[in-house]
């Protein structure tokens, strides 16, 4: 395929944003705002206490040149619980580089969770995510991204790859948070060494940040020292005026991954739990 035909090839885009507010004391949709590609919907369930969004990409996945951007705000007094409708599949890239970013918001005393299913990456994929988070000084969110290098039980593996993560955390404007996680080549070599990955063919990452962060830590280590489904480490410090615990796990595949996950999701998500999604 010649570059003429690169440029030719239709690219997916799309922007989405949604802001929730507290009203008649309750967390009520304030602003729901998409366009292109990018959708968002909220399951209603008058029974809670917290809003639930599920972002859609209509497009069926990412490839080389789409780009697509969410924006998710909890104002002050509220819960916003956000989740995807299913796992997101990068695809080869014929040229270019997939790109995601996501703009996270957390006003006085609100709790924003980021909890999306997992990033599938395929042979020849190349993604660059961007995650830039503002939160009050008594606010709480929590972050996960699980990321799985091609699907085992179809036999995929990865031989070629392009994977950059970049996160930006801040607290009432201090930065808290940052890291960049890039992967580049052979994936399954990689991940195979002992010092990266251990032969494993999923990973995530996950962070809370919030004044309660240490003391969170003594149950989630307890949690992963006995779990058998994947190697972990977690650890917790104050940071900016707040707190940050941070979990690193592998596991061998998604399915492993998800054991190790959910309940640790759960755990650190207040009563929201779970989205609803993750379980049906």
């Amino acid at each position: 395929m010649d570059a003429s035909t690169h440029r030719n090839l239709q690219r997916a885009s799309g922007s989405a944003r949604v802001r929730v507010a507290r009203s008649a004391d309750a967390t009520r949709l304030d602003v729901l705002y998409q366009e292109g590609a990018a959708k968002i919907r909220l399951p209603r369930d008058r029974r809670r206490a917290w809003a639930e969004a599920v972002l859609i990409n209509t497009a069926g996945g990412l490839t080389g040149g789409d780009r697509i951007g969410w924006e998710t705000e909890a104002a002050a007094g509220t819960m916003l619980v956000v989740t995807t409708q299913a796992c997101e599949k990068v695809y080869r890239a014929s040229g270019g580089i997939a790109e995601v970013e996501a703009r996270l918001i957390a006003g006085v005393g609100a709790h924003l969770a980021w909890l999306p299913q997992e990033t599938i990456l395929f042979n020849e994929s190349a993604l660059q995510r961007r995650i830039d988070v503002e939160i009050a000084p008594d606010a709480t969110c929590l972050i996960l991204e699980p990321v799985i290098f091609g699907r085992q039980a179809m036999g995929e593996e990865v031989r070629e790859t392009v994977l950059h993560d970049r996160w930006r955390v801040r607290c009432d404007g201090a930065l808290v948070h940052a890291e960049d996680l890039r992967v580049e080549g052979d994936a399954a070599a990689l991940m195979a060494r002992a010092a990266i990955g251990g032969g494993a063919g999923a990973m995530a990452s996950l962070l809370y940040v919030g004044a309660d962060a240490e003391d969170r830590l003594c149950g989630v280590r307890s949690f992963l020292k006995n779990s058998p489904d994947g190697s972990a480490a977690a650890n917790a410090w104050r940071s900016g005026g707040t707190g940050k615990l941070l979990a690193r796990i592998l596991a061998k595949d998604g399915f492993s991954l998800r054991r190790v996950v959910m309940p640790l999701a759960e755990m650190l998500n207040r009563q929201a739990g779970l989205p609803r999604i993750w379980t049906n």
